[in-house]
């Protein structure tokens, strides 16, 4: 192996081999850009004013660029001239990319990240530029560039990063052996590896809280958790997890578990499992999922003989909770729901953020093409919020995993998202194009289910919706619709972080803050500007939230433990459809 090292060190150039061959380059490409400056103005006077080629702006730009790029060769040639620091904004001094101290002292790879930068600029600023495009089309041709630049990162490859290149030679190669051994496990998976896949498992250290499931259908499984009380509020909880993830987001290892927490704070509990789809789900759509929510909340008033349920929907059944509780207004059995609280929830999609560039025509056929048996593989959609941060969830794992051939760290939160879904069909492509397409859940009476037209305004039913500040995949604007919508009464929390870390944020973590502005207001603008931040997990918020709307407790005994009720016990919770593929 040591002969190996040093055979390989031998063949590698020293820097001042590197520096020399460089200077000579770039003198080359100095001479050039030299000229271009001297004859851009007789070129900029003599062509006719094309928008977007010769315009002055245009021209402006490549002039722009021009001098730059000599700029950065003259600081390349004569490395012993500093940077100043001020030249780069925050984010750029803090992107992980190039964390290696290399990037800036080593002047050839200083060179290469500043290159990158000034080229991504200018790819930029030439999308900003273009005409004859609306508003729509320049942010998605912003989204596509950003991803182009995020994948030609010279970070990502392995002549162009320093860390990359010291280990090739340190190992001999072998870093890359094994990153490549970890790819080519990824191609035949379908997608990409963000953890250590033998740390956790379903029942060992994840979804842990004990429990029950008590009732089964061909889309669900209810699973009530036992009390950890002697006595527990008088209206249970039924919690609608996303249809497009596995529940156990809120039950992930025993120090974050919304579950756990929330039966510690003496609730009873009772967690919506949904069941990944196959061929046989091809005919589901959005009636059924509906259907589902009103017959878990029969279900529990059933079993508990109580006349209502509090209810929670996350993300994408938070929507489908929102038409759940317009459709038993309509029926004049609104009141089966004593609350509802809603995390990270969209009903207006105006501005529904980066996944809106996926509901365009072309994305819709190609997603048809991919459902030959009636249902879409949840790894599509994996690869699809891979993509709305691709930097972190795709990039990262290239360089650290493929290049280093780092092992893979373990990670609750990383293990669940990779555990993907699939969805029914004909119901994910009605959901792209009503909702976020034509968004007609914010119109009055535009959709209906089981035979009933949907009206927002109808809900009376006092509703605790949570956003996060951060939030890419549900935006904060967005969320904020519901208060609007909505007719009862509204108690709004801003969140701090995002979709995931901003409701995954357990009091004993003391992370983020959240804020509240106890005036009535019209937007957001005027909830921010108005909002009292609060240290720490909004957690606490909710529940003293939730003792108001009834307080009255009982005892936790008979029905309100799992399986003593009407409904006997099927099997212990996680139960078997989140296990299923």
């Amino acid at each position: 192996m040591a002969e190996s090292t040093n055979a390989s060190a031998a063949a590698m150039p020293s820097l001042a081999e590197l520096q020399h061959w460089t200077w000579v380059l770039g003198r080359a490409q100095q001479m050039l850009l030299e000229q271009g400056l001297s004859t851009l103005g007789a070129a900029e006077s003599a062509l006719p004013p094309i928008p977007g080629l010769t315009d002055p702006a245009t021209m402006g730009r490549v002039r722009d660029f021009w001098a730059d790029s000599v700029s950065l060769w003259q600081r390349m040639l004569a490395p012993g001239e500093a940077v100043p620091a001020a030249e780069e904004s925050v984010e750029r001094t803090r992107d992980k990319r190039f964390k290696d101290p290399r990037w800036r002292a080593d002047p050839l790879f200083d060179w290469i990240r500043q290159s990158y930068f000034l080229f991504s600029d200018q790819l930029l600023a030439q999308v900003d530029a273009l005409q004859g495009v609306d508003d729509k089309q320049r942010e998605q041709m912003r989204f596509a560039t950003r991803g182009f630049l995020d994948a030609i990162s010279p970070s990502n490859f392995p002549a162009t990063n320093p860390e990359v290149l010291e280990k090739t030679i340190e190992t001999g190669g072998e870093n890359l052996l094994k990153g490549l051994q970890n790819m080519l496990a990824d191609l035949a998976k379908g997608q990409v590896t963000h953890t250590d896949q033998t740390a956790f498992e379903l029942g060992r250290n994840l979804a842990t809280t004990p429990g029950k499931v008590i009732h089964r259908t061909d889309l669900y499984e209810l699973i009530q958790y036992a009390p950890a009380t002697p006595n527990v509020l008088a209206v249970p909880l039924v919690i609608f997890p996303p249809w497009i993830n596995r529940f156990y987001i809120l039950d992930l290892t025993a120090e974050k578990s919304f579950i756990r927490w929330a039966v510690e704070q003496g609730i009873t509990v009772f967690m919506v499992s949904w069941r990944s789809a196959d061929a046989s789900m091809k005919d589901v759509v959005w009636d059924d999922y509906i259907a589902a929510q009103i017959d878990a909340i029969d279900t529990v008033r059933r079993v508990l003989k109580v006349p209502a349920v509090h209810t929670i929907g996350y993300c994408v059944a938070g929507t489908t909770l929102t038409a759940t509780l317009a459709v038993l207004a309509a029926r004049g059995e609104g009141d089966t729901v004593k609350s509802a609280t809603f995390f990270t929830a969209q009903v207006d999609f105006e501005k529904a953020g980066e996944l809106l560039y996926f509901v365009a025509d072309d994305q819709l056929e190609l997603l048809k093409t991919l459902t030959p048996d009636g249902f879409l593989d949840g790894r599509y959609m994996a690869a699809v919020f891979n993509q709305l941060r691709g930097r972190d969830l795709i990039w990262n794992y290239v360089t650290n995993n493929y290049l280093l051939g780092k092992d893979y760290a373990p990670f609750d939160l990383l293990h669940w998202n990779g555990d993907t879904t699939n969805l029914p069909a004909q119901w994910h492509m009605r959901y792209l194009t009503d909702l976020y397409r034509d968004n007609l859940l914010s119109k009055a009476g535009a959709l209906s289910a089981l035979g009933t037209p949907i009206d927002l305004g109808l809900v009376k039913t006092p509703s605790y919706i949570q956003a996060g500040r951060e939030d890419h995949i549900a935006p904060a604007e967005s969320v904020w619709a519901l208060m609007r919508l909505f007719s009862g009464e509204r108690r709004f929390v801003l969140a701090g972080s995002g979709h995931i870390a901003g409701l995954v944020n357990p009091p004993s973590a003391n992370k983020y803050q959240y804020w509240l502005n106890p005036e009535p207001v019209e937007t957001l603008e005027a909830f921010v500007a108005g909002a009292q931040e609060t240290k720490g997990s909004w957690w606490p918020d909710w529940v003293a939230w939730l003792r108001d709307q009834d307080a009255a407790m009982v005892p936790a005994k008979g029905a309100r433990q799992p399986g003593k009720g009407s409904l006997k016990a099927l099997e212990d919770a996680p139960g078997r459809y989140v296990k299923q593929r």
